[in-house]
């Protein structure tokens, strides 16, 4: 198949080298066009992220000689370059929000892993696994902008991927859920840190990440919402609560998960198990490139899941799931794991655009 020629807007930060690495050797998609800021314009990408490269693996060979395009004043460039592009740059929301849909009206779809828009109520927050129905209203935010091509869609945040996708499937078993409470123990990735950039972090914890509890009490709700007159209208429930804290680890976001059913109606442990264990996805009926084969995998020690052994389960694209067990105040408790800069972020967006243009979402530009 012809490969979508994909720009990486906002490249030199830590999402952005995952974008990027992520962008080597993918069966779908050749990397064509990088930009970010006017420090790093006009500089080859491996002069710009000299000394700040945070990724494990070498910086991809296709990508070092790349000139950097000023993600601002060339957009009518990139635009014309590539077939759609990622979006994960570091600025304001109101100067994000204004980029990507500066882009969006020269006709360049845009994957964003940015929060910017994820409450604007035409464009689509989607996990693939969960709501890909959201897709649709792609047709009326074309509409709204004036475009043929272009469009945003966005990735949710990285903290809710560690127990939305294990809900999400028992509510779709007909299991209707009353309340959660989700305490996050979050990697310092998702700060776009490492430790020798922010040694603070080594033997801490820091129980406030900015922002956070509110994206993770908010954003399933729009996940698990439905379309209405051109809008994605949020679910009014469960009611979720949420406390977020800053671990010292290098790669991974856990949950402590806690459930309450409504009307009594709950399955038992080996029905949830089951459930989680038979859950597909479109990601999977598709067979996308980044799609897990096994969606969640749970595991029955105690001491598991763990973020060290176990985030990298399917390229760091599967959800971990363990210590499922009847709780004293609520119905039942677990714990979560997801990769945060791959499920979470980068790869999480990857999944996004190979949906999107498996359902023709995204084409390319003649």
């Amino acid at each position: 198949m012809e490969k979508y020629k994909v720009g990486i807007i906002g490249c030199t930060g830590m999402v952005g080298q995952r974008f990027v690495t992520l962008m080597e050797n993918h069966p779908w998609f050749q990397l064509t066009a990088i930009a970010a800021s006017p420090r790093s314009a006009g500089k080859t990408y491996e002069d710009a992220v000299a000394g700040r490269w945070a990724m494990k693996t070498p910086i991809p060979r296709e990508a070092r000689s790349m000139v950097i395009l000023d993600a601002q004043a060339d957009v009518e460039r990139l635009a014309g370059m590539v077939d759609f592009a990622f979006c994960a740059v570091d600025m304001k929301k109101d100067e994000i929000r204004t980029l990507e849909e500066t882009y969006a009206k020269a006709d360049c779809p845009i994957i964003s892993n940015n929060s910017a828009h994820r409450w604007t109520d035409d464009v689509p927050m989607i996990v693939p696994e969960l709501n890909p129905e959201h897709a649709e209203i792609i047709h009326a935010q074309r509409k709204r902008m004036g475009t043929k091509r272009g469009f945003i869609a966005v990735k949710s945040n990285c903290s809710i991927q560690s127990y939305a996708p294990l809900l999400t499937p028992l509510m779709r078993a007909g299991y209707k859920i009353d309340k959660v409470l989700a305490c996050t123990y979050q990697a310092i990735s998702g700060a776009g840190k490492t430790f020798e950039r922010w040694p603070e972090m080594v033997d801490n914890l820091i129980p406030y990440i900015g922002g956070e509890e509110e994206k993770s009490e908010q954003e399933p709700l729009k996940v698990w919402g439905h379309i209405e007159n051109g809008k994605i209208v949020k679910a009014s429930s469960p009611a979720i609560t949420a406390q977020c804290l800053r671990v010292p680890v290098s790669d991974g976001h856990t949950a402590a998960v806690f459930v309450k059913f409504a009307d009594g109606n709950k399955p038992t442990e080996e029905q949830i198990k089951f459930i989680w264990r038979d859950f597909k996805g479109r990601a999977q009926e598709l067979e996308l490139p980044s799609a897990p084969k096994q969606f969640i995998h749970y595991f029955e020690e105690p001491d598991r899941p763990q973020a060290k052994l176990d985030r990298e389960l399917e390229g760091g694209m599967a959800i971990s799931a363990g210590r499922l067990r009847p709780d004293s105040q609520y119905d039942y408790k677990f714990v979560g794991l997801s990769h945060n800069t791959l499920r979470g972020a980068a790869g999480g967006g990857v999944l996004l655009a190979e949906l999107l243009c498996a359902e023709w979402y995204i084409d390319h530009r003649v």
